[in-house]
C-alpha cells in the first residue's frame, strides 16, 4: 500500500482512530441507553437530544471505521475490543436525569481529549484525510457537550 503515508505512522494512526472508534461507540451506547431511561421534568427534552445525539454517534462510528480501513487496517468492533479500547466508563444502573447529563458531559469530553491526542501523529504524517476526521469529529463534540453544560447551566 502506498498512499504516501509510511506503515509506521498508518499504524499509529490506525492505532489512535481505533481508540476513538471506542470511545465513540461507547458514548453512543451510553446516550441510547439514557435515551431510553431517562426520567422526570425534562424527559421530552432530553428524551428527543438523546436521539438526536445516538443518530449523530451511529454516523460517526462508521466514517471512523471507514478512515481505519482506509488506512490499511482492520477496524475493531466487538464488545471486548470497545471495552478494551475505551476511555468512557460504564454507567451503573440507571442514573437521574441530571447525572445522566453530567455523564454525557464528561464522555464528550473523553472524546474530544482523544481526538485532540491524534493530531501530533497526523500532522507529522501529514495525514489531511485523518486530520480532516478529527476536527470534524471534535466541532461536533464541543458543540454537544456545551449544549449539555447548558442544561445544568454550567
Amino acid at each position: 500500500m502506498d498512499i504516501g503515508i509510511n506503515t509506521h505512522d498508518r499504524t499509529e494512526i490506525a492505532q489512535g482512530l481505533s481508540k476513538l472508534l471506542a470511545d465513540t461507540y461507547t458514548l453512543y451506547l451510553k446516550t441510547h441507553y439514557f435515551h431510553w431511561n431517562v426520567t422526570g421534568p425534562m424527559f421530552q427534552t432530553l428524551h428527543l437530544m438523546f436521539e438526536t445525539q445516538y443518530n449523530e454517534l451511529a454516523l460517526a462510528v462508521d466514517v471512523i471505521a471507514e478512515r481505519i480501513r482506509a488506512l490499511g487496517f482492520p477496524a475493531p468492533g466487538t464488545y471486548g475490543d470497545f471495552s478494551r479500547l475505551t476511555s468512557i466508563p460504564e454507567t451503573v444502573g440507571v442514573p437521574k436525569a441530571e447525572a445522566m447529563i453530567q455523564e454525557l458531559i464528561e464522555a464528550q469530553e473523553v472524546v474530544i481529549r482523544t481526538a485532540r491526542s491524534l493530531f501530533p501523529t497526523v500532522d507529522r504524517a501529514t495525514d489531511e484525510g485523518s486530520a480532516d476526521l478529527l476536527t470534524q469529529r471534535m466541532q461536533a463534540h464541543e458543540k454537544t457537550a456545551w449544549m449539555l453544560r447548558s442544561l445544568l447551566d454550567q
